[in-house]
């Protein structure tokens, strides 16, 4: 038996480790060639400290004080030196990868599938030389054939899915745009990742998701891993799109609500002549009981002005979310963050 830990790096690069049974994190880093920090690994210098976002762990009581305190324990602060998992774990580590003489993994993929959405989206799925493993919400570069540059899209897909798959807006003279028009099956393209701090956290209490666009697709994959596991808690979507035929995998939420007891959604239209029930962004259509008075995580992917619009919002409704985890995204990059 063993547990995957995921090492979240401060560049957006994760990569997972397999930690055996009473095995300390350090160690099997260093066994896996990912050289952790650490000067002493005998808990005395506590420059091995990560901070543990999820997963359950035993530190045991041969550190001192300077190096962890009782507090920075409490906060979840670990010495991975120290640190004996008892379940899977997601830690973060305070240094960028290259740090750590690692970096991201790279595999190959071929085309499967394309499936596209008028001249909204595409949803694309790929055949992998290896089953990606990725936190729910986390996304990858893909390089662009016939060129030397990559296009950043989150998985739509659950891990560890035989097929990966991906909602990829559409962009008029875009460079992914252009090859999947072409694009027939079979095609190879490389990937490199997982990358980024947007993922889904362990669910202690409501869940509030705000979609843009095709920033539902990371919504896809945690929604997929929720019903998977049975998740009980309330859960709350709001999609928005500019146009009517942006509004894509309505389907899929339907089947989701019939999995999920506890998830509900809705999708609103900003286009003023609009023929969808609900026009507006999606802070027209937050009903406050959906706030939980701010005891709810809130997940938002979309583009910067959604982002800016939702915290503003929050700013005048006097509400401050538990957690606030945010991904923006333009044609051609990602930017993730966290909020109080």
């Amino acid at each position: 038996m063993t547990y995957a830990i995921a090492l979240n790096f401060e560049d957006g690069v994760t990569r997972f480790i397999d930690c055996k049974v009473g095995e300390k994190v350090l160690d099997a880093a260093f066994r896996q060639r990912i050289n952790l920090p650490m000067d002493c690994s005998d808990g005395v210098c506590g420059t091995c400290k990560c901070h543990c976002e999820t997963g359950a762990y035993d530190l045991g009581d041969d550190y001192i004080e300077d190096a962890l305190s009782e507090d920075e324990a409490g906060e979840r602060q670990v010495l991975t030196c120290q640190m004996v998992p008892q379940s899977d774990c997601v830690i973060a580590v305070p240094v960028p990868s290259s740090a750590c003489k690692t970096g991201t993994a790279q595999f190959s993929a071929t085309v499967a599938g394309i499936t596209r959405h008028a001249d909204a989206a595409v949803q694309v799925s790929f055949e992998l030389d290896q089953v990606p493993v990725f936190l729910p919400g986390q996304y990858v570069n893909i390089g662009v054939p016939g060129s030397a540059q990559t296009r950043s899209y989150s998985f739509s897909s659950r891990p560890g899915a035989s097929r990966a798959s991906f909602l990829i807006k559409h962009v008029p003279g875009g460079l992914m745009s252009g090859w999947l028009e072409r694009a027939q099956p079979g095609e190879a393209v490389t990937m490199t990742g997982p990358l980024g701090s947007f993922y889904l956290r362990e669910v202690v209490r409501p869940l509030l998701l705000l979609a843009g666009g095709t920033g539902l697709a990371p919504f896809l994959s945690m929604l997929e891993v929720l019903a998977e596991r049975g998740e009980s808690r309330p859960i709350q979507l709001i999609y928005g799109v500019t146009r009517d035929q942006d509004l894509v995998m309505v389907e899929a939420l339907e089947a989701f609500a019939q999995r999920l007891p506890g998830f509900g959604f809705v999708t609103c239209v900003a286009d003023p002549q609009t023929a969808h029930p609900q026009q507006g962004y999606v802070t027209q259509h937050m009903a406050s009981d959906v706030l939980h008075d701010g005891d709810v995580d809130v997940y938002l992917c979309g583009p910067p002005p959604m982002v800016d619009a939702v915290r503003q919002y929050f700013k005048a409704q006097g509400v401050s979310p538990a957690s606030f985890h945010y991904e923006k995204f333009t044609p051609n990059a990602i930017a993730t963050g966290d909020a109080a």
